[in-house]
């Protein structure tokens, strides 16, 4: 990671409380930028941004990116040079309960972020952060392309197909790249896989329900044991997040495009090797068995990334095996539980992480 780079640039995360948006905003501040954090308060307790002290060298504006005046002012502040929009409802179940707040965060939170950054002149690179559930979903074997359409059949799904329309059109219509010396903005939208890794305790999502179940010496329930996803670290598309960040910096609009951040082919594995593997690296008593409802909302069975575009163009390589990536969550979650100093613990992730070397 180029940390000449980030050194001394202001940068504005929004979600910076969230799961993923504190693993970045460390990272960031690891790296030497000057970070502004822009989001709710963390939706669960524990969270990562408390334990791990994510805002410790960063200014933190606790606020809502359906407020569009707040977030045009917090934005403005920051004088920020490089956007990382993350915020957002992140759960599948959870839009099925809440769509209009789904789509309201998911969409019209984004509108906003852009119309923010159409009217702060400091912006030059914006990475607008979807899903790999964006995409059309047809269950098939093979990885989606960038350039696959759109769907979702959920809310939340179908919100973050909805975000990466918006994303283009707010690039063709006010980022163009025809009329890029005159707003000097770049715009790109990233779809990263399942991610997993520390501190996550959001409800209903595979890795946090297992360590739940296990720190509380109870089976854990699966619902959807056969279900294939592209599981990955979260600091795999997170580096791919940076990389690209600084391509949109230095080279501008030959950047502004879709990418797909995803694990390799042999890492897109069903439900039940992940709590079979975690079952064994926990180790114990830890068990999990399947849950006999048959009354549970639409999921998708079969998703995969074609992550070619990032490898070859973007030279973004995976460092983290699925392995490697489990066993680096129990190792933070156990930490945890001992009582450990945890932003010390995620430090420590994140530079062992820049030391594996490239998986060829």
């Amino acid at each position: 990671m180029d940390s000449t780079f980030w050194a001394g640039k202001r940068v504005f995360v929004t979600g910076h409380t969230g799961f993923k948006g504190s693993w970045l905003s460390l990272w960031l501040q690891r790296l030497g930028a000057v970070v502004t954090g822009y989001a709710l308060e963390p939706s669960t307790t524990p969270s990562l941004h408390a334990l791990a002290a994510a805002q410790s060298s960063a200014t933190s504006v606790i606020g809502d990116v359906r407020d569009l005046e707040s977030l045009r002012v917090a934005l403005r502040e920051s004088r920020a040079e490089v956007v990382f929009h993350l915020a957002a409802q992140p759960l599948v179940r959870r839009s099925y309960v809440e769509p209009v707040e789904t789509y309201a965060t998911n969409v019209m939170g984004t509108v906003h972020l852009l119309e923010a950054v159409r009217t702060c002149d400091t912006v030059r690179s914006v990475v607008v952060v979807t899903s790999d559930k964006s995409y059309e979903n047809k269950e098939w074997a093979w990885g989606y392309r960038e350039s696959d359409p759109m769907g979702g059949y959920d809310p939340y799904s179908n919100s973050k197909g909805c975000t990466e329309l918006v994303a283009a059109a707010y690039r063709n219509s006010f980022f163009n790249e025809s009329a890029y010396a005159k707003h000097g903005v770049a715009v790109a939208t990233v779809r990263a896989g399942n991610v997993i890794g520390g501190g996550d305790w959001s409800e209903d999502r595979l890795v946090p329900d297992l360590l739940r179940a296990f720190g509380a010496g109870q089976s854990a329930l699966i619902r959807n044991p056969h279900s294939v996803r592209p599981w990955q670290h979260v600091l795999e598309p997170l580096q791919g997040y940076l990389m690209l960040a600084r391509k949109l910096y230095v080279e501008g609009p030959a950047w502004a495009q879709p990418w797909n951040f995803g694990p390799a082919d042999s890492d897109a594995r069903p439900v039940s090797w992940i709590a079979d593997r975690l079952t064994h690296v926990w180790g114990g008593s830890a068990t999990w068995h399947t849950d006999p409802a048959t009354d549970h909302p639409h999921e998708a069975n079969w998703l995969k990334l074609d992550c070619s575009r990032a490898r070859q163009v973007l030279g973004w390589v995976p460092r983290w095996n699925l392995e490697q990536a489990l066993d680096a969550i129990v190792e933070w979650q156990l930490a945890w539980h001992k009582g450990e100093d945890m932003s010390s613990i995620t430090l420590s992730q994140i530079k062992q992480f820049e030391s594996t070397p490239q998986d060829d």
